[in-house]
């Protein structure tokens, strides 16, 4: 009776929402699978894309894991976990997204009839990390070394599996002529880890087969005057000054005031202003430059293309033009003006520094141009990561049945309730593969069962076969070049399992109520950001954000007083 009447405890604050238990678990678990449902028909080189229609109106069509991930603004907060790893997956290695996903759903989707029968999510966990462990290092014993190879050699290497990750992709049908393209531009850059190094520039229009190579720097001509057409367009060996200094007229900042006694002497400031300018011009005349960048109060992201320059050309970026020696010039084999669309295009082609690169994406909608451009990344990203850890691995499904065979056999060792979560570890590994053989239209259970049965063989020459997207059986994947880095599945497999782990460890959720300071805040950002917090927009316009400039010391000499003088609109 004295128990009934003690006070209740208030812990949290009212409104405050707590779920937990076995339900909240197993509710988590079909949030992940849910999620993962989504993104698992885009796998494999018959995946489709999917069409993602924010509010602003902007339209994404992707079949990039990460890409439709980030999205997709999922707000379920166990699911966030699936967007993080699919980011982990896309920033360390920049394929295998949509892998990852599919791994940690399925991971959690065999540990589901465990939890509901009661078993404790530590026991699982256990399991999982032995699991994992052992996974990686059978796929680091069943990895190839390319090392120690020719480059020519090295470069096919690479190719394969650029085209493997391309197959995927909305660009797959001309995976080949990509694939060498990304292979060029990556060994471009050298050792240089800058992703930045490598630009890529969109030009609606054409078609596929007229994307080009740049082995230096490409970028937009920002101006036009009259006559600028009879100008020279194209220079062999030119020398290139780059300056960061004023070349411009502008106001004082100082409220300054000059008096005059004589009308006719105002034209004689105006041209003393000028004149300092002609003076800085024909120096830079007498170092003998064909061409010379300016670059003076520039964003962040022009002053990024503004050292690609530099470091392509080999120059150094001066402050002065006074005592200018020939070796602080950059060159290039070539410099053209070249019509590309509805564009003209500065080109610096043959730089001797050799460390930067420009692919020009041709296409027709800009949607489609948009999402070549990821799939470049994930090829770019896949062969800068293939050269620094130089070990492939099957594709196809391969390697995920070769590791399941191997834990299943593994698991026969074990006494006790690990034998079947690792069991169920195995199985769900087997969803690469089955996703693979759904998405292309195969009977699945048919192409499993050949599978398992050629990877059972006691001499392991069954260890390379996987799923023949062109015929609906097996191929080995190794004869077929259908070959991706080790490091990809080793990152796939660790962050899904981690992830998988993370959901399982979590018995409760606690949902704290909204307080009246942050809703009041919420309401000042959607009424458009007014004081410290307002949006700022560039008002200057000329040229595109991501763009330089770039004269011509010819044009420059004859062009007048508006080219130096920018005016907001």
């Amino acid at each position: 009776m004295a128990a009934m009447l003690q006070p209740q405890i208030i812990l949290l604050k009212e409104g405050t929402d707590t779920s937990q238990g076995k339900a909240q678990l197993v509710s988590n678990i079909n949030a992940c699978t849910a999620v993962a449902d989504v993104v698992r028909t885009t796998l494999g080189p018959r995946g489709m894309d999917k069409l993602i229609h924010d509010d602003k109106g902007t339209v994404t069509i992707s079949n990039d894991g990460a890409t439709i991930m980030k999205l997709l603004d999922i707000v379920h907060p166990a699911a966030k976990i699936l967007v993080d790893i699919a980011k982990s997956q896309d920033s360390e290695v920049g394929d295998g997204t949509t892998t990852v996903v599919l791994l940690a759903a399925e991971f959690l989707k065999e540990a589901k009839p465990f939890v509901e029968d009661g078993v404790h999510p530590q026991n699982l966990i256990r399991s999982y990390r032995t699991a994992c462990y052992l996974a990686i290092e059978k796929i680091k014993e069943l990895a190839i070394s390319i090392e120690g190879k020719s480059l020519e050699e090295k470069k096919s290497l690479l190719a394969k599996c650029a085209a493997t990750t391309l197959s995927s992709k909305l660009i797959g049908g001309e995976k080949e002529f990509f694939a060498q393209m990304v292979v060029d531009a990556v060994i471009a850059i050298g050792n240089d880890d800058r992703l930045n190094m490598i630009g890529i520039k969109k030009v609606p229009g054409g078609n596929m087969r007229d994307s080009f190579l740049v082995n230096g720097v490409a970028f937009k001509k920002t101006f036009s005057y009259a006559g600028f057409e009879q100008q020279p367009k194209k220079f062999l060996n030119p020398k290139i000054l780059l300056l960061n200094i004023e070349l411009e007229l502008k106001s004082e900042k100082e409220n300054a005031e000059i008096r005059l006694s004589d009308p006719s002497q105002y034209q004689s400031i105006v041209d003393a202003e000028w004149n300092i300018i002609y003076e800085k011009l024909d120096k830079c005349v007498q170092v003998g430059p064909k061409w010379f960048f300016h670059v003076w109060l520039l964003e962040i992201w022009q002053l990024r293309r503004f050292a690609r320059v530099a470091a392509a050309s080999g120059g150094t970026v001066q402050t002065t033009v006074n005592n200018i020696i020939d070796e602080v010039l950059g060159t290039c084999e070539i410099f053209e003006e070249k019509q590309v669309g509805n564009e003209r295009f500065n080109i610096f082609s043959g730089c001797p520094s050799g460390r930067t690169a420009t692919i020009v994406l041709r296409g027709g909608a800009d949607q489609f141009i948009e999402e070549a451009e990821r799939s470049l990344h994930d090829a770019i990203m896949i062969v800068r990561r293939a050269l620094k850890n130089s070990t492939v691995v099957a594709g196809g499904g391969a390697i995920d049945m070769e590791i399941s065979r191997y834990l299943r056999q593994h698991a026969r060792t074990i006494a006790g309730k690990s034998q079947l979560f690792i069991n169920s570890y195995a199985k769900a590994l087997e969803v690469i593969p089955r996703q693979l053989c759904d998405n292309a239209g195969f009977d699945a259970t048919d192409v499993l069962n050949k599978l398992r049965q050629k990877h059972a063989l006691p001499s392991g020459e069954g260890a390379p076969f996987g799923v023949d997207i062109n015929t609906g059986g097996i191929a080995d994947s190794f004869a077929n070049f259908v070959w991706e880095p080790a490091v990809v599945k080793i990152n796939a497999i660790n962050a899904a399992t981690e992830a998988a782990c993370l959901v399982l460890s979590v018995d409760e959720t606690v949902k704290n109520p909204k307080s009246e300071s942050a809703q009041g805040e919420a309401a000042a950002s959607a009424m458009g950001g007014r004081g410290r917090g307002a949006a700022f927009s560039w008002p200057w316009t000329g040229c595109e954000g991501d763009e330089l400039t770039g004269y011509n010391l010819l044009e420059l000499l004859l062009v007048n007083e508006h080219l130096f003088k920018f005016s907001p609109p």
